[in-house]
């Protein structure tokens, strides 16, 4: 795995059908939460707000997308219908962008960590 140092970077790296795909999910994070701030984390692009709040990334067939497993269980229903682990969704190629969701959830988050904060 190569070391990126920016989200540009690690974007560019991918064929350009996918970088399309991905610079959507970036752009769609920004408008959600323009306070955060981005850097690579395990690899991936990451959006931080008062801790991590987000992780994306590309794969061979699906972007992978991390709002940390309250961030699904919040949209269980809505999410039941792409592969998911604890804290992951998996997008197919082949398919389009939930941008609406990842919106939702993106900005779900930010009310969470900014919540954490509060409390701290």
């Amino acid at each position: 795995m190569k070391n990126y140092t920016t989200i540009d970077e690690y974007i560019t790296s991918f064929p350009d059908d996918v970088q399309v795909l991905l610079q959507k999910i970036r752009n769609t994070i920004h408008a959600a939460a323009p306070n955060a701030t981005e850097a690579i984390k395990y690899g991936i692009p990451t959006f931080i707000l008062n801790g991590n709040l987000v992780h994306f990334g590309g794969y061979k067939k699906h972007i992978g997308f991390y709002p940390a497993p309250m961030g699904i269980e919040a949209f269980k229903e809505e999410t039941a219908q792409y592969e998911a682990g604890k804290g992951t969704l998996q997008f197919a190629l082949d398919r389009p962008l939930p941008l609406n969701l990842i919106e939702r959830i993106v900005k779900f988050r930010v009310e969470k960590n900014l919540a954490k904060k509060r409390i701290s």
